[in-house]
């Protein structure tokens, strides 16, 4: 480094009084992101940065490794302030002895974004300057502001809009430290950074909480300005090509994992990478058009079982944009009519349904759940053009995660927000339904006219607890409601019924004994038939398949015996049972054991001879024409 020692590196703005002794709210909620919020983040700003016109891809490197603490330009100062903080709640104090807990380590971790084919911050030879065009003094020295493209169109693609976003790489350092290198299109090389502490008392004088790494000059007026330093620092910050360099050293611990940023980086920005819009170098490995199903479909970075995908949906969008056509969907706000093309996958393998809304720039807004639709077994990948993608844009939320009004001001455009969510919510809906009713159509098969007598009965009995009769002359009588309805149980603070128990429903419970008999004669041992809870049965039909899961390992009963016995029951959605209404042989054409491999017996309506190990059993059902995907069951066990 050329710069004298005695030079001071950070700078941060007096003030007559500490009056806020609070971390920046933000921080924490970026945070609580913590990998995912990082490189959504910076990877967003890599794509905002693209050079207009170039039809190539962006490129960014992340780097991950480890530097000398005396490397890091002007540690020492940032140290010293750490030291001066004074927590005034449980929070500072406990984030600043987290801090203080850091500053001894003689190597620190850092991650490094790097991108390329991007224009790099333009004015830093301006300093501190009130231009719109000075792009650098914008993102170094202003909080809650992103510059503006002068070209409309290349605003509204753009994913950055609150401004906000600049102090998710704080987050991730241990002492909430972060730098930017900068070559811009002359080939200007400077290097800024940031520290977000709380305000503090310093060798006698209050200081507000952010500290900027940058120069400062005094001019006539008695006022100063801040000017970047030329960038001569640790090749770790250095930044020879056109674009940005952003540099997190003390990165917490949390954060250095290679396989959750790669996996944080094809989450949000499958689309931009299978568009060809962006390339991502994590260390040696390269996500490409070419390569990001090497990742995608590998055990090492996802659940591969389509059943057990339930909180990690990336393998799922992938294949659907890939292998299915579009639909269009129109949502309104009420005043303008929004159009997007849904990519729209039904797999009744499918255990969790999503939408993943997405903008131009290709980066993923959220997962989506559509109200009342989160369980079927459905993924699609919502798309707009540029009028969808402005509109977008401004339902974000901060962290750009989640499409929302609660931040809009205007209280019409709140409305117009809050009326577009809804209508989203519905006309995916519709789409859902009717693949639904599609693949599922009701046959017919099933009598229900026992049905509907029972669940007659039923009201009519229900009806008659509620009424008493009243006589008057001449034996005539008439009927009289009662007044008192039935209060509700009370829950506990638990949320429980105050009847219920406290202890876990049992596994399974007993239906009836009764001894065994071998050509008349009764044997000692005695067969027992318990009723499942629905907790340990998994049901999964795929195409002309079923597959039937039992879990019987928390259950004493069960657990220890190695075979069993299985019959079931239609149940409607009254939870009344229909147990004479199902044919086994009529609805399957054969029953695999899949744990023995064997064919099974139907006899007498059971399943004869299921093999149970490590208290579980499971089955293969070859379902015939006859059978009503619709239906539902109550299983019943026999050992």
């Amino acid at each position: 480094m050329n710069l004298v020692d005695t030079k001071q590196l950070w700078q941060f703005s007096p003030i007559p009084n500490i009056e806020e002794s609070n971390f920046n709210k933000i921080l924490e909620r970026f945070f609580n992101l913590r990998i995912s919020g990082l490189t959504r983040e910076n990877t967003q700003n890599a794509l905002d940065g693209k050079i207009i016109g170039y039809d190539g891809p962006v490129v960014l490197t992340i780097k991950t490794g480890t530097i000398k603490k005396t490397e890091v330009p002007g540690i020492d100062e940032v140290i010293d302030r750490i030291k001066c903080l004074k927590g005034r709640n449980s929070y500072t104090k406990e984030a600043i002895e987290h801090m203080i807990n850091k500053v001894d380590q003689e190597e620190v971790s850092y991650i490094s974004f790097e991108d390329f084919n991007t224009r790099g911050l333009k004015g830093a030879l301006n300093g501190q300057s009130n231009s719109k065009e000075d792009t650098w003094a914008i993102y170094a020295y202003n909080k809650g502001v992103h510059s503006e493209e002068e070209d409309e169109a290349v605003e509204t693609s753009r994913g950055g809009s609150h401004g906000v976003g600049k102090i998710a790489s704080n987050a991730a350092s241990d002492l909430n430290l972060m730098f930017f290198a900068n070559c811009d299109a002359e080939g200007n090389q400077h290097l800024g950074g940031t520290v977000q502490l709380i305000e503090h008392n310093y060798k006698d004088q209050s200081y507000r909480s952010s500290g900027y790494f940058t120069d400062i000059v005094k001019l006539e007026n008695i006022k100063s300005k801040f000017y970047p330093f030329e960038n001569k620092f640790h090749e770790v910050f250095e930044k020879k090509t056109r674009g940005l360099k952003i540099i997190i050293p003390f990165l917490r611990e949390e954060y250095n994992n290679e396989n959750e940023i790669i996996k944080s980086i094809c989450d949000s920005f499958f689309i931009s990478i299978l568009q060809k819009k962006l390339e991502v170098i994590v260390n040696d490995k390269y996500i490409t058009n070419e390569t990001i199903q090497d990742y995608v479909f590998s055990a090492d970075y996802y659940v591969q079982e389509m059943a057990e995908m339930k909180k990690e949906f990336t393998p799922l969008y992938v294949k659907t944009y890939l292998n299915e056509e579009p639909k269009s969907l129109t949502v309104t706000d009420g005043k303008v009519d929004y159009k997007f093309n849904l990519y729209f996958n039904y797999n009744e393998a499918i255990p969790k349904g999503r939408v993943a809304v997405v903008r131009t720039i290709g980066m993923k807004i959220e997962d989506k759940k559509i109200q009342g639709n989160a369980n079927k077994p459905y993924n699609a990948i919502l798309i707009g053009g540029a009028p969808e993608d402005a509109y977008l844009k401004s339902l974000e939320n901060e962290s750009h995660t989640e499409l929302s009004y609660d931040h809009i001001k205007d209280p019409e455009l709140q409305k117009r927000a809050k009326k577009f969510i809804s209508n989203l919510t519905r006309e995916i809906s519709k789409i859902i339904e009717e693949a639904i009713k599609s693949n599922n159509p009701t046959d017919g098969l099933m009598n229900t006219k026992d049905i509907l007598y029972v669940v007659e009965n039923e009201f009519k009995r229900d009806l008659t607890d509620t009424m008493s009769t009243v006589k008057i002359n001449k034996g005539k009588s008439i009927v009289k409601m009662n007044t008192e309805i039935p209060k509700k149980k009370k829950k506990s603070k638990d949320g429980k019924k105050s009847n219920e128990p406290t202890t876990p429903r049992n596994p399974v419970k007993r239906v009836k004994s009764q001894p065994l008999a071998d050509d008349g004669i009764e044997q000692e041992k005695v067969r027992n038939k318990y009723i499942t809870n629905p907790d340990i049965v998994e049901r999964l039909i795929l195409g002309n398949k079923e597959m039937v899961r039992f879990d019987f390992s928390e259950s004493k009963e069960i657990n220890k015996e190695t075979s069993c016995d299985i019959s079931l029951s239609i149940i409607d959605g009254m939870g009344v049972e229909y147990s004479d209404e199902f044919n086994l042989k009529e609805n399957y054409s054969q029953v695999i054991d899949r744990i023995t491999g064997k064919v099974c017996k139907i006899e007498n309506n059971i399943i004869k001879d299921i093999a149970i190990y490590e208290g579980r059993a499971q089955l293969q059902l070859e379902l015939t024409k006859n059978f009503n995907k619709a239906l539902k069951f109550v299983y019943y066990v026999e050992v």
